[in-house]
């Protein structure tokens, strides 16, 4: 439960959805190191201690609660209902009766998410006379039924509220609107809204939650008519961020995807309206399953050139990901040139898919160039990448620079490195670099590292033809020895 009843929104955090049909989610004591003494004593007496007798041990304790105290137990009691009641009577005789608003709402929490609903409402009645109900209050019963599957009841509770002195207005209409759609069952909550449809004015808030839970169950149909009813009812508000974030990323899940998202982001962007980064980054996500490049340049022009967002270095990395699956590693690079500008660094995987596409693309200079850099900047390229760019520079008649990489690739990978080897090895023979193949031969043999048949061969035949049978027979005894 939370100590108030600020309305929540997209990234706030909700209290702790203590389940009936999830129980095991309920915290403990035991889940959290280092508690205080106090806390962890009383804590282990309630969660072993029969209820009958668990006033009879407290006793025993001589120990005295403060209402910090009672707080922090019931908070790791839920799993122990009656227990943790009967310490509750039991503390309020040290606090004279002066429990805090926020430990009557845990019991009521914890009452309800154990399903105890008769004693839930007993506490309610006593939270009455004692004046300390609130819309957080309400707010855990909303939830309560919900989520034990009684939606009516929760509905039947919004009704009656007001009798217990908690105004009908739109925080209550949102919280109850919220317990439902955070459960699912978002149809629920749209249908009530209709019912109170004159009596409350709905607000962004309104339609946030509602989008957000047609979001979770990825409903374009009722998302487009929520939108739709929201814009008439409440207009266009810059304000509205997660609304917008919620009704464009239903629309992504759906049939149409990108096109249907790209022409609304359109819409409301000529009134003035933009999502937030929650949007923009699931987005970027899209696109790259679909590799759809022109949608994601759109995106990328709004957020960037519109509304004046900063990427991250993961968005950089997904757009310059679509730029090289489509071939086009210019804009790559020039993405990786505009990074640094503005606050974001690239990283291991900026460079390795950089790379990837310009050795495939045959652009071996500005290869060099990227790993020359990446290196500097302490990043290593892949076992994958190191392999390619030996294979290339040797079919490119550019064998010093393969060995450069075959000797990076050797220093940082220890396994698989073979086929890498031979390869350079053997294309050293057919370039007829006798000394530099029978070098690297070598060095696989000290390192442990195969030296094929197929390699062997070529070096046997090349190191006859040259006279030097002797430097074979050397190179066959380190094979055979490693």
């Amino acid at each position: 439960m939370a100590r108030n009843d600020k309305r929540r929104h997209r990234h706030d955090p909700s209290p702790d959805p203590h389940n009936k049909r999830k129980r095991s989610t309920f915290a403990s004591h035991l889940d959290v190191p280092n508690l205080p003494p106090t806390i962890k004593t009383l804590c282990e007496i309630i969660a072993n201690t029969p209820s009958p007798t668990v006033e009879d041990v407290l006793d025993k304790t001589l120990i005295r609660v403060s209402q910090e105290t009672v707080e922090q137990v019931l908070r790791f009691s839920y799993s122990h209902p009656g227990p943790a009641v009967k310490f509750f009577r039991w503390s309020a005789y040290q606090l004279n009766d002066k429990h805090s608003p926020y430990a009557w709402n845990l019991v009521v929490d914890l009452l309800g998410k154990n399903c105890l609903f008769d004693a839930m409402w007993d506490a309610i009645k006593s939270m009455k006379k004692e004046n300390v109900l609130s819309l957080a209050t309400f707010a855990s019963v909303f939830s309560s039924y919900v989520v034990a599957d009684r939606v009516k009841d929760s509905i039947t509770t919004f009704d009656v509220m007001e009798q217990y002195g908690c105004k009908h207005d739109v925080f209550a209409l949102n919280s109850l609107l919220s317990a439902i759609c955070r459960d699912g069952k978002t149809i629920d909550a749209w249908q009530f809204l209709r019912v109170v449809d004159g009596r409350i004015k709905p607000d962004n808030d309104t339609y946030a939650i509602l989008l957000e839970g047609w979001e979770k169950e990825r409903d374009v149909a009722n998302a487009k008519k929520t939108f739709g009813e929201m814009v008439i009812e409440v207009g266009w508000d810059p304000d509205n961020v997660p609304a917008y974030d919620s009704y464009l990323i239903t629309l992504l899940k759906g049939r149409d995807g990108i096109y249907e998202t790209v022409n609304s982001l359109k819409r409301m962007m000529e009134r003035g309206c933009n999502p937030g980064m929650t949007f923009f980054k699931l987005a970027f996500e899209e696109c790259l399953k679909g590799q759809n490049l022109r949608g994601a340049e759109f995106i990328w022009d709004a957020m960037v050139g519109r509304i004046g967002f900063r990427p991250d270095t993961h968005m950089y990395n997904m757009m310059i990901s679509l730029y090289c699956y489509s071939s086009e590693t210019d804009a790559a690079m020039k993405l990786l040139d505009e990074m640094v500008y503005n606050g974001a660094f690239p990283d291991i995987q900026t460079y390795n898919i950089l790379f990837q596409f310009l050795v495939k693309g045959r652009k071996l200079w500005e290869a060099s160039g990227l790993f020359n850099e990446m290196v500097k900047n302490e990043h290593v390229l892949n076992h994958e990448n190191c392999r390619a760019a030996v294979r290339v520079y040797m079919d490119s008649d550019d064998p010093y620079v393969a060995i450069k990489f075959w000797k990076y690739m050797i220093e940082n990978h220890c396994s698989d490195l073979s086929e890498t080897g031979n390869l350079l090895v053997a294309g050293l023979c057919d370039m007829h670099m006798l000394p530099e193949a029978v070098k690297y031969a070598k060095g696989m043999a000290e390192k442990g590292i195969q030296v094929t048949p197929f390699a062997l061969s070529k070096l046997k035949q090349i190191l006859i033809k040259a006279r030097k049978e002797a430097v074979y027979e050397e190179l066959l005894k380190k094979c055979k020895a490693h």
